[in-house]
């Protein structure tokens, strides 16, 4: 056999035994959480058409993606990204409905973005979108659901930044800026480079005024007294009525005790370009990259045949995982199967006891004692595959336990 079988392909990996288990129990602890704020299942397709997420809707660029090709020679893509799939949801199965729609998802995403060293290809997330509400409040409960989540997985030193877009589009649209010199900005901003932003900026036949704006990103970060240096910058209606938002926004966070996790950075301009308002990226201890992303979306939809504002977020459950354990935050699993061993002239009464176990919920394993190894070998093999408690049928049918309690 070759050694390569046992091996997996560059940006995957497998997750077993008690990693596994800490995963899917913060995984179901997240879902209670979005369950708790109303948030209706869905689940959508590993690969979809490659319309879905081309560069007009948004998400990842062509070659980032996975594509390969059906029997028709259509172009099929693995999803790089939930939210499209989440929007072509929507638009398909909720297209009459014009009140609020709370969805949540837990799937994979799959991204062939080989420069990003060290970076996972196949990636899990969970998260929620909130649809046909374009209010403050729904930007404020969305944040407050990121919160309460990362709250109940047992992270408690963690900050959630939140800009906001349309105060950059405001920002341009007043200072007269072309689309590729806009671009161009952008650019710096997303990379940080503020040197390069003030230099390329200072060169622009624009205001002192708006030079000064412009090249300002990097003091907009802060609480809210950044956002009233914010609005000190800016005359257009689009730019204060973003920082007008975000007040509101945080006000709303302040009512659900959560204003302590907040501050903004204007100079969060996400990648994906769905985004039309308020985003936010999550961070803590132990983990360089964001382990949530999110913003507002209220022009994707629109794309599919449904004119619908929406907001949502994806929780990173790999970075997540990371900073849990880097936090050193006990992830209490369940270690409670039982092993009830026997032999073949005692497997009626195993059975039976074992289905009788079960009915009363506890998790049991049935196993056939062979000759070839001894009871004391079977109690190593369970401390090791911390199977709690270990019970033997008898001759005489009874049931013995030999190791661990029930």
């Amino acid at each position: 056999m070759s050694e390569k079988l046992l091996h997996t392909p560059e940006g995957v990996r497998d997750i077993y035994n008690s990693e596994c288990k800490r995963r899917l129990k913060i995984q179901d602890e997240i879902h209670n959480v979005l369950a708790s704020y109303g948030y209706q299942d869905i689940e959508t397709p590993s690969f979809e058409y490659f319309d879905i997420f081309n560069m007009d809707k948004g998400s990842a660029p062509s070659n980032e993606m996975y594509k390969f090709f059906d029997r028709n020679n259509n172009t099929l893509v693995l999803r790089p990204d939930m939210t499209p799939s989440i929007a072509r949801c929507v638009a398909k199965y909720y297209a009459e409905e014009n009140l609020p729609i709370r969805l949540c998802y837990n799937g994979k995403t799959f991204l062939n973005a080989h420069q990003h060293q060290g970076k996972l290809s196949e990636c899990t997330q969970i998260g929620g979108e909130f649809v046909n509400d374009d209010s403050s409040a729904a930007d404020a409960e969305i944040i407050a659901c990121v919160i309460s989540c990362l709250l109940k997985v047992g992270l408690t030193e963690f900050m959630i930044e939140i800009g906001e877009v349309d105060y950059f589009k405001g920002l341009m649209a007043e200072a007269g800026i072309d689309k590729d010199t806009e671009r161009k900005i952008r650019e710096y901003i997303l990379l940080k480079n503020f040197f390069g932003l003030s230099e390329f900026v200072s060169k622009l036949d624009i205001s002192e005024d708006m030079k000064k704006a412009i090249s300002g990103f990097d003091m907009l970060f802060g609480g809210l007294d950044m956002l009233d240096h914010a609005l000190s910058l800016v005359t257009n209606e689009q730019s204060i009525e973003a920082i007008n938002r975000m007040k509101k926004v945080y006000t709303a966070l302040s009512y659900y005790g959560y204003d302590k996790y907040i501050n903004f950075d204007f100079s969060m301009i996400n990648g994906y370009n769905y985004y039309t308002g308020i985003v936010f990226n999550g961070y803590t201890y132990g983990t360089g990259e964001p382990i949530v992303k999110g913003g507002r979306y209220n022009n994707l939809l629109s794309q599919f045949g449904k004119d619908a504002p929406s907001v949502g977020f994806a929780i990173y459950v790999d970075e997540l995982m990371s900073a849990i354990s880097r936090n050193k935050i006990d992830v209490d699993i369940d270690y409670s199967n039982i092993m009830v061993l026997y032999d073949m002239d005692n497997q009626q009464k195993a059975i039976e006891y074992a289905a009788s176990m079960r009915n009363e919920g506890k998790k049991v394993e049935l196993v056939r004692q062979s000759t070839k190894h001894n009871t004391e070998e079977y109690i190593e093999y369970a401390k090791k595959m911390h199977i709690s408690a270990v019970v033997k049928v008898t001759d005489s049918n009874d049931i013995e336990s030999v190791y661990g309690t029930m």
